[in-house]
């Protein structure tokens, strides 16, 4: 018989023999990563005990910039008239959900999903949010002190899936990455004085090992921004990021040129120990054997999608590389993070681009994130999926003539749905103008700690830091456990 309580008299907690020999029946969701983390906080109460995992992968969007939760899912058709906004609200399935018509689509299904009216946080900058929304931890950086990720940053919910499947606490085959980011790292389209790479979607401090495979998507010139245009197939080719291979170069070249970069590293490292030098071998190697897999490249051409269905998506970029995303998770990744990030200015940080909102930014959500509910049904992977759509904040609830909105950090909407979420419930109430919570306040900690609970991960379980202490992957929050069936 299985015995819980063991023998490890001296400091009055389970031996390790005992808490192996649990991890090896899979009791409790017990997997040997929670062990080694309640070995190194001292004994079982660092160890919970997590339920069976609800959903096998995850597809997070992020809608950078900050959508209006008055123009998309808290409408305040009764509020003065320069909160209101310029958009009516439309039937849906959802009791008590107010959701703009120019989402008709998604109203036609919101039995489907669940809305978070009240997420909240107090960083009211892009670059901070950003990092806290996909990491569940604040940034290091203060506010208005830089924009473009660092090797201090807390790894993104998505490196911790990764370094988990690579150290065996989630099951995975490994002929694709655990963690993928489509179509651009965030930050790429941005016209800006540097090149920016925003933070939070990175592995930090964790290590590059642990970074996410990236797709590319070009511009066609500096003006151009795909997510509002229809994209052609020759422009929708999601090469690797860095990866790219020239038209004469063959696969038995590119392991050829592998095996030459090989000898050279393995030269470099006589020297001595790098950690920095093995952390880039690790990613370079996965790279590498990824960019030759034909699993890899089975699952980014998205040519082999039915017209019909990529029309259905959007034949613009948000559009198709939501429909990349299920690819990805029906071929197995854990974890895709899809953005629609700010090109030129003209994104979901509408200041003054109020035509934008609702000429490209509603219907490109409207359709893509419809169409991704719709065909993970259909293909029988949304009980098995978790999708997460969200900004990084809201917009304030008085607007400009032209209905243009500055940033509002205190409250903005998150949908949710897949993995067993009840669908068509609102999660939160908000006051008249749309301002702030009235009831169950959600902060990013809370978002990341469902995700986890959602993937069978203890949220509080500890991974170690650049210095090899144990950390916890989240500080603080609870998973919302209300929010499934």
């Amino acid at each position: 018989m299985l015995r819980i309580v063991g023998s490890d008299e001296a400091a009055g907690r389970p031996s390790r023999r005992t808490l192996l020999q649990a991890a090896g029946a899979g009791l409790f969701g017990l997997t040997l990563p929670k062990l080694f983390a309640a070995e190194q906080g001292g004994g079982v109460s660092s160890l919970a005990i997590v339920p069976p995992a609800r959903a096998k992968s995850v597809i997070f969007m992020m809608l950078f910039g900050g959508p209006s939760q008055l123009e998309t899912f808290d409408l305040k058709p009764n509020a003065p008239t320069k909160s209101r906004g310029p958009f009516s609200p439309t039937p849906c399935k959802t009791p008590g959900l107010l959701i703009s018509d120019q989402l008709p689509r998604l109203a036609k299904i919101s039995d489907k999903f669940c809305v978070i009216k009240t997420m909240t946080h107090t960083y009211n900058d892009h670059s901070t949010a950003g990092h806290y929304m996909q990491t569940g931890h604040p940034w290091h950086v203060p506010i208005g002190q830089g924009f473009n990720a660092t090797p201090r940053d807390w790894p993104s919910i998505g490196s911790v899936v990764e370094y988990l499947s690579q150290h065996g606490g989630i099951p995975t085959d490994g002929r694709l990455p655990s963690y993928v980011v489509t179509p651009n790292f965030l930050g790429r389209l941005e016209e800006y004085t540097i090149q920016l790479r925003r933070p939070g979607e990175y592995a930090g401090w964790l290590g590059r090992g642990y970074d996410p495979l990236t797709t590319t998507i070009n511009k066609r010139d500096a003006k151009d921004n795909p997510y509002f245009r229809e994209c052609t197939d020759e422009e929708l080719n999601f090469q690797i990021q860095g990866l790219k291979l020239p038209p004469e170069m063959t696969l038995d070249r590119l392991d050829r040129r592998r095996s030459l970069l090989a000898q050279f590293d393995d030269q470099l490292r006589t020297g001595g120990k790098n950690t920095a030098i093995a952390a880039l071998d690790q990613f370079q190697t996965r790279a590498w054997s990824l960019a030759t897999s034909e699993q890899t490249r089975k699952a980014l051409d998205i040519k082999a999608e039915p017209k019909d269905l990529r029309d259905k998506y959007g034949r613009n970029l948000f559009g198709q590389a939501t429909l990349m995303a299920r690819r990805l998770v029906e071929a197995g990744v854990k974890y895709v993070t899809v953005h629609y990030e700010a090109v030129d200015g003209y994104s979901w940080d509408s200041h003054v681009h109020s035509d934008d909102v609702k000429k490209h930014l509603l219907p490109g959500l409207d359709n893509a994130l419809a169409s991704l509910l719709e065909d993970l049904d259909q293909r029988g992977l949304l009980d098995e999926t978790l999708v997460v759509c969200l900004g990084e904040m809201g917009r304030t609830p008085t607007a400009s003539e032209r209905w243009g909105r500055s940033h509002w950090s205190t409250l903005f909407p998150a949908i949710i749905a897949g993995a067993g979420i009840r669908g068509g419930t609102v999660y939160g109430t908000t006051d008249k103008d749309a301002a702030y919570a009235t009831d169950k306040p959600v902060k990013p900690e809370d978002l990341a700690c469902t995700i986890y609970h959602a993937l069978g991960i203890d949220p509080h379980m500890h991974v170690p830091d650049a210095h090899g202490r144990p950390v916890a992957i989240v500080d603080g929050g609870r998973p919302l456990t209300e929010l499934f069936g």
